[in-house]
């Protein structure tokens, strides 16, 4: 297969990931970007669903984020959030999702955007800061979800 001049040797890919070539060669995007083998299907469609809405998908279009990553990034990118903030592989997807939700909301998310909280301890405190609590009693990782919580609910009088 040939694609812009570039010899695609069909070999190298599963059928899943020929498949999100194709679709992209039918979609008009520029499959070059995604055509490696060192994408799985998964993270080759988030790329694709990116060239298909015109975002920069230079942000993501590295194997080092899975698929589900991506999908946090590309969202990002479609609402047009900064998110350099959290396009970071050591950021699972649900703690880039909690981030994001909360540039989203136009919130200050420096206080959670640290891999050191999971993603329920994010949710806490982004709860917390959008009900206009004083988080810092309680942004600390060694409180779980559950003790952020109590927290949060006994500072919201």
């Amino acid at each position: 297969m040939t694609i812009n001049g570039m010899i695609i040797d069909e070999g190298l890919f599963n059928s899943d990931q020929l498949c999100e070539i194709r679709f992209g060669l039918v979609d008009k995007v520029d499959v070059s970007i995604y055509a490696d083998p060192k994408y799985n299907c998964y993270q080759m469609k988030q790329i694709r669903y990116g060239l298909e809405d015109n975002l920069d998908v230079s942000i993501y279009a590295d194997p080092k984020f899975n698929s589900t990553q991506m999908i946090q990034i590309r969202m990002g990118l479609d609402v047009k959030i900064d998110v350099s903030i959290y396009a970071d592989p050591k950021f699972t997807w649900e703690q880039m999702r909690q981030i994001r939700y909360g540039l989203e909301d136009g919130l200050d998310v420096s206080i959670y955007a640290d891999p050191k909280f999971n993603a329920e301890q994010m949710r806490q405190i982004r709860w917390g800061l959008e009900d206009d609590v004083d988080v810092s009693t309680y942004a600390d990782p060694t409180f779980d979800a559950k003790q952020m919580s109590e927290i949060r609910g006994r500072s919201k009088v």
